[in-house]
């Protein structure tokens, strides 16, 4: 293969700037797949998306593309374009499948028809994570489907799920996955305009605690005072898991600091969406707390709806409870200690029965040293006008420690294609449409650099 010569910045950002109306059109009709792979209503969308993508695979000069599954798994995208001599191989990662919507009423416009607002693009999966698929597609498409380094796209359908077979993906497919660098385009940024490089992330285990009174429901007007009822205890139980301060009162939790600068607090509440008046939990920085400690919330509760609720004391209650570890945390344990404390904590003599929930994700820690991480904050620096920070992300991301264990020797790093106002996984998710230039920008400029090294 003849040696392949460097294109200029200014030619390659020009060749960015005249990918991006189509990339964003192909964004657009992706965003229209409801491809909600945990749901099995949609299975066959979520197919007809990895087609869609594998499609744009071979449009964009893929030498190959294939659409492989593991037994019982969502349908993921790998395709190849082969590393011109002496050049490393870099797996650009995303994943196709999206979230529910919470219910389409709560959305200003459909979730899965995409519209653009005051420069953001919404739509259910604008930015997790099939911006991160159009990223790299726009990417090779600016290279004109020749980048100048190996290229394997892995374009994964079960994420939001929790990757359940990736293990077998990447076990019966090592050796066409491996490669020298992993950029992972699944996070985000503090800011549209401010670049980061995730280099943590927390872990996340769950439980279902029962707790039961009686053998059966009785009168409540009847046998209510001397006896109580499950639900009530059930709450007195789950409000032990905080303190007065809102700090996580299970003990023995590992929690850490950084100085990296702290969030405008006003900023922060309004892109969470805070009502007036309502504190923020725990203490120290809002980004400790969010990215470096850890975190209780009760996702679910069996009981009665109001609306068909009797006077009866209930027998029984339950509920999910999903606890945030930080980084240096190991889940099964921390996960044991939740369990115990739920245990502990069940007023009245009530019986209490503790169940683990499997897809355990332990925390992850990456080093960002070395000269991929140079070549990324050089790179990045250059397309977004601002320096790159290194950031924790509180949400968890259990693959990514499972590709660092896969591929010993490949160098990680996680991009972002979000910011906080991206709402993932809420209502009105979307895309700052300025930022997704950038990020396309960033990554080819990196691929540049890669190729510069050799």
């Amino acid at each position: 293969m003849a040696e392949q010569q460097p294109i200029p910045s200014a030619a390659l950002s020009a060749a960015v700037e005249d990918v991006l109306p189509g990339a964003r059109s192909d964004l657009e009709a992706l965003v229209r797949i409801p491809s909600i792979w945990a749901d099995p209503a949609h299975a066959e969308d979520t197919r007809r998306s990895a087609d869609a993508v594998a499609a744009l695979a071979r449009d964009a000069g893929a030498a190959t593309v294939e659409i492989v599954a593991a037994d019982g798994g969502a349908p993921a995208v790998v395709a190849h374009w082969p590393a011109p001599e002496g050049m490393p191989t870099v797996m650009l990662y995303a994943h196709h499948d999206v979230q529910p919507t919470g219910g389409d009423d709560e959305w200003t416009s459909p979730p899965f028809e995409p519209t653009e607002r005051e420069g953001r693009l919404y739509g259910r999966g604008a930015a997790d994570d099939k911006a991160g698929v159009m990223t790299h597609l726009a990417v090779l498409r600016a290279y004109g489907g020749t980048p100048p380094v190996g290229v394997t796209l892995f374009i994964e359908g079960e994420e939001e799920s929790g990757s359940p077979t990736l293990s077998a993906l990447l076990a019966e497919h090592h050796a066409k996955l491996s490669a020298d660098v992993i950029v992972i385009a699944d996070a985000a940024n503090p800011a549209v305009d401010v670049p980061a490089l995730t280099t943590s992330l927390r872990g996340l285990v769950a439980v279902v605690v029962e707790v039961s009174m009686l053998e059966r429901p009785v009168h409540s007007g009847v046998y209510g005072g001397p006896v109580g009822d499950a639900l009530t205890a059930l709450c007195r139980t789950l409000a032990t898991l905080h303190d007065d301060k809102g700090e996580v009162a299970v003990p023995g939790l590992a929690r850490s600091s950084s100085d990296a600068p702290d969030p405008d607090e006003a900023t922060y509440r309004s892109d969470v969406g805070l009502l007036d008046g309502v504190e923020l939990l725990g203490t120290g920085s809002v980004g400790d707390r969010v990215n470096l400690a850890p975190a209780v919330a009760v996702l679910g509760i069996d009981a009665p709806a109001v609306a068909e609720s009797s006077n009866v004391l209930l027998p029984r209650a339950r509920a999910m409870v999903s606890m945030r570890l930080a980084p240096g945390e190991d889940a099964l344990r921390a996960q044991q200690a939740l369990a115990d404390h739920l245990t502990a904590n069940v007023p009245w003599g009530a019986h209490v029965t503790v169940t683990p929930e499997s897809g355990v994700a332990e925390p992850f820690s990456l080093s960002a040293t070395g000269a991929v991480y140079d070549h990324a904050r050089a790179a990045f620096a250059t397309a977004y006008g601002n320096t790159a920070v290194e950031t924790g992300i509180g949400g968890s991301i259990p693959f990514i420690a499972e590709f660092a264990r896969t591929f010993p020797g490949a160098t990680v790093l996680v991009t972002g294609v979000g910011d906080p106002a991206s709402r993932w996984h809420g209502i009105d998710e979307s895309l700052h449409l300025q930022m997704f230039g950038r990020g396309v920008l960033a990554e080819a400029l990196f691929l540049q650099r890669l190729s510069a090294q050799g």
